[in-house]
């Protein structure tokens, strides 16, 4: 993962394909039209417009696959292995995934394999004109040489081992965090910058807690994770031994290790509270910040970090630095090295040699349970895509999605803004003046479509063919430069988050946008040739509509049509929200992920609400077309049962125990069963689909069903 930090408004479809970052594609945000509801939809494109990106998946059944489905199980019982028990129980999970999806999973494979493609031209030499075809060459052809990486050992990591045990002192230690922060190690707290909250046309710094190696704070503080807090002792000791400490020092330098990492968890804030945008808003400034964590130079360390002149600046967690302050004074200045030499080895790892690389797997796989490692390519594919993904981007995205496919994809989505805009004037419990600032920010989404129209540039990014942990370094410091530069100038709402081929879409509450990458407009996601009309509205209408709903979920609410954060609900209709979106949170929070483990209710009440309202507005966005056109064609199910195989069926899934346990503790998404089937089980719309009886486990009765939107 990067350790940078994440936008905090960026709301995404799901984890299981994120690739990290990304920018760009001119669509302006205008001010609020005099009208408080979407404009009249564009006339339809062509029928015939084909959507995909290369290398798109075969043929699907143009209405549903019998082999995916489980009929021995009836859609009123459990619609999801109705749906997908055919699938689930002949698709075995890959040895070398911890889980596998009918979407998500064969997408990506399908992606990285045509990225696989276009690298080995380009490490070769063979990709003529292509954009940054020779860094891109050799970023990859240096990740794929592994006899040249074993060779070096851990040389290429020896200057910063070396800068490491001259740290003396607080203020030494302080400049070489700020160094640490530039090559994107998140040691004790991280770095980057925002746009304000509060006025989001500006862009300013932020610091926030980090420096833990393993997933969450409760890996360090909750008894029932003890099994893999240990299998994490076993992997720091292990990298003290690699880096050539005798297994006496490396047990005690382990020791180390885990007392400051769960001095700083037990300061750290907890997932479902950093999901809330007034806990993480907190202006200190560069002043406020020297009174908060005292025991760092800071002016040294903004100097030392490329940002002398930086003084606006979010403390996302001011307790967490506190405590940090306070352990830069009590910790002794040589368990201060032992710390960093492990997280600089950690971060290092997959750039080394085997044992480090088989050492960071071990601790993945009692993570999530995967039995092998992905090939080398698969990984070297994933780290360019990482560092320079719009640069490999652009040649993948060649022929992909043409003027006449965004036009087909925009028109889905405005028939779903426009179905949201019904919802916001039918729902009783919100009043005028709240309904007329719903339907302000709603006109003013922003929509982003396939790839960025000017792509980033990557000149001042230097890769040579000679060490792929260089390369990777260079990356990580290119990006926060990047970062960095952007304080104080105009935002770019042209920004991407994600690159092109990536198979997912996200909603972004400070610009008040969403966006859906070429990576994920193929079926079973959406094709305007192997899908049905319904199948479609299903499967993509249910992204975009879960996007769209992100916008007035528990979080995106909060933030108004210019992206601010700013009470704009009536206090009354405030309540009636909080009330309607506690059914949502304590319903998830009542099934069961594995074992005694529930979902957290909380963690993932917006993704919930934005798949409940989702699913919903693409209905209704659905019905409409059928209205307005009659389907011609006939089926063995009914275009209403299509619409629901379209959503259920993109979150077939299998998952291995320990990948079930570790997104339980920290995924805002809840499991793709739940998804289904807690979203399917309050909406009347799908039991008169299949003729559901009351009482039947997919029909909750109507006192215990959560609506929202």
């Amino acid at each position: 993962m990067n350790s940078r930090l994440r936008p905090r408004t960026l709301r995404h479809i799901a984890l299981a394909s994120l690739a990290p970052f990304v920018i760009v594609a001119p669509i302006a945000c205008g001010g609020p039209p005099d009208a408080v509801s979407p404009a009249p939809l564009p006339p339809a494109p062509s029928a015939t417009a084909s959507v995909g990106a290369p290398h798109a998946s075969g043929p699907i059944t143009p209405s549903v696959d019998e082999a995916v489905l489980d009929k021995s199980v009836s859609p009123c019982d459990d619609f999801y292995q109705y749906a997908c028990g055919g699938w689930r129980k002949a698709t075995p999970i890959p040895d070398d995934q911890s889980r596998w999806n009918r979407s998500f999973g064969v997408l990506r494979q399908k992606n990285e394999e045509a990225l696989r493609i276009i690298l080995e031209e380009m490490a070769a030499g063979k990709a003529g004109d292509a954009p940054y075809a020779k860094a891109l060459g050799d970023f990859y052809g240096s990740c794929m040489d592994e006899t040249g990486i074993e060779a070096k050992g851990t040389s290429a990591l020896a200057p910063e081992l070396a800068r490491i045990k001259a740290v003396k002192d607080a203020p030494s230690l302080t400049r070489e965090l700020a160094h640490l922060h530039t090559l994107g190690v998140s040691a004790l707290f991280d770095v980057g910058s925002t746009q304000d909250a509060k006025d989001s046309s500006q862009v300013i710094g932020e610091i926030g807690q980090a420096g833990l190696g393993m997933p969450d704070r409760d890996y360090y503080l909750e008894e029932k994770k003890k099994d893999v807090k240990a299998k994490y002792e076993i992997f720091v000791e292990t990298i003290f031994v690699l880096l050539g400490d005798s297994a006496k020092d490396a047990k005690a330098h382990t020791a180390v290790v885990m007392k400051m990492e769960t001095d700083l968890a037990s300061a750290s804030m907890t997932r479902t509270d950093r999901r809330d945008p007034k806990k993480t808003y907190n202006r200190l400034e560069r002043a406020g910040l020297k009174t908060k964590a005292p025991s760092l130079s800071w002016d040294a360390y903004f100097t030392d970090l490329g940002a002398p002149e930086l003084q606006n600046i979010n403390v996302r967690q001011p307790d967490f630095m506190k405590t940090a302050s306070d352990m830069v004074k009590s910790v002794p200045i040589g368990d201060w090295r032992t710390y960093l030499r492990f997280h600089v080895a950690r971060r290092a790892a997959p750039a080394l040699g085997a044992k480090f690389v088989a050492a960071s797997f071990a601790f993945q796989q009692a993570l999530g349970g995967a039995k092998t490692i992905e090939p080398r390519w698969k990984r070297c594919t994933r780290a360019v895509d990482e560092y320079m993904g719009e640069a490999l981007g652009q040649t993948f995205v060649k022929g992909a999605l043409g003027a006449e496919g965004k036009a087909a994809v925009k028109h889905m989505v405005d028939n779903l803004q426009v179905s949201m805009g019904h919802e916001i004037d039918l729902v009783t419990w919100m009043d005028d003046a709240t309904r007329r600032q719903a339907h302000e920010k709603l006109s003013t989404f922003a929509k982003k479509i396939g790839y960025p129209d000017v792509w980033r540039d990557y000149t001042s990014l230097k890769i040579d063919r000679g060490s792929y942990l260089a390369n990777r370094l260079a990356g990580e410091s290119f990006e926060q430069r990047r970062q960095l530069a952007k304080i104080g100038k105009p935002v770019n709402r042209a920004e991407w988050e994600m690159t092109p081929p990536t198979i997912n879409a996200y909603y972004r509450a400070d610009n008040n946008e969403i966006v859906f990458p070429s990576g994920i407009l193929q079926a079973p996601f959406y094709s305007a040739t192997t899908m049905t009309r319904a199948m479609n509205y299903g499967a993509i209408g249910g992204v975009m509509g879960h996007e769209i709903t992100h916008g007035f979920d528990d979080k995106g609410r909060q933030f108004d049509a210019k992206g601010n954060l700013r009470d704009w609900w009536t206090p009354s209709v405030n309540a009636e929200f909080e009330k309607r979106a506690a059914c949502v949170e304590n319903q998830f929070e009542s099934f069961v992920a594995i074992d005694d483990i529930h979902l957290k209710g909380k963690l993932t009440e917006g993704e919930n609400i934005a798949d409940l309202g989702g699913v919903k507005l693409a209905y209704g966005a659905f019905k409409k077309a059928q209205a307005e056109q009659p389907a011609t064609e006939s089926y063995a199910y009914s275009e209403e049962q299509q619409f629901f195989f379209g959503f259920a069926q993109v979150w077939c899934e299998n998952v291995r125990d320990e990948e079930v346990r570790l997104r339980a503790a920290t995924d805002s998404h809840s499991p793709g069963r739940f998804r289904v089937n807690g979203t399917f089980s309050n909406l009347p719309q799908f039991a008169a689909a299949f003729s559901c009886k009351e009482g039947s486990p997919m029909v909750r009765p109507a006192s215990d069903r959560c609506e929202i939107w």
